[in-house]
């Protein structure tokens, strides 16, 4: 079901303000929150308003020079929804995980027909995500 888990990277520095997407970038993820996929509404649907573990996700959420289909900034976890379009483009999805991933970002990523046909699976794989990790 998981396409993907990718851990952790290194955490951004602390004193350095979070850098502001340039206009043509939020323009471009307004009209993808406009534009969305039967998948991403779905899982939206489950995401928002705080209904898992009171988390905030925000939708087509703008980091760096990339927009990802669902982020939790506080908890640094990014949820990826992908179509067929990312068999042939694994490479520039590899670089945009290793950036988000440098961010210290954990990135979750799921097929289309993973959440159309098995959310619940896919709510699974997040609220695990989302657990916070036993410290020994």
């Amino acid at each position: 079901m998981v396409l993907a888990e990718v851990g952790r990277g290194q955490e951004q520095n602390a004193n350095m303000p979070p850098r502001q997407a340039t206009p043509k970038l939020q323009r471009r993820a307004a009209e993808l929150r406009h534009n969305t996929t039967p998948a991403e509404q779905k899982l939206w649907s489950a995401l928002r308003a705080h209904q898992i573990e009171n988390v905030h996700f925000r939708r087509q959420h703008a980091i760096g020079k990339y927009i990802v289909d669902f982020c939790s900034p506080r908890q640094k976890l990014i949820i990826e929804l992908d179509g067929g379009q990312h068999l042939e483009q694994q490479e520039y999805d590899q670089v945009r995980t290793e950036f988000l991933q440098a961010k210290g970002y954990c990135v979750l990523r799921f097929w289309n027909n993973d959440v159309l046909f098995d959310l619940n699976g896919v709510m699974k794989v997040i609220l695990e995500a989302l657990a916070p990790v036993d410290e020994f």
